[in-house]
């Protein structure tokens, strides 16, 4: 998937725009086709790092808490939304990108 990601913390200076592995799913999670994202502050507290002590980053991080699209696919244990479905959301990403999620 085409990202804009950073691999450490740092100001705007280390953003990258990429291509990462689609994350893998857990159960109750739902991949959305992005077609709009803002950055809230939140993002860029979270990519300088003020969050560290608080929560976990998995690096490389892909910004973008807010956002709106159509549901690409889902959990296993997903039953309020299908593949199709518009959608937006405020976004935490709990696992990394093509890997399990954090413990």
């Amino acid at each position: 998937m085409k990202a804009i990601f950073y691999r450490s913390f740092g100001d705007a200076d280390v953003l990258e725009l990429g291509e990462l592995p689609e994350p893998t799913l857990g159960p109750d999670a739902v991949l959305i086709r992005v077609k709009a994202a803002s950055v809230n502050p939140a993002d860029w507290k979270a990519r300088e790092g003020y969050f560290a002590p608080i929560m976990d980053a998995v690096f490389p991080v892909v910004p973008g808490w807010d956002v709106a699209g159509v549901v690409e696919r889902t959990g296993l244990g997903v039953t309020e939304y299908a593949r199709g479905t518009r959608s937006s959301a405020m976004s935490v990403r709990t696992s990394s990108p093509g890997g399990a999620s954090p413990s």
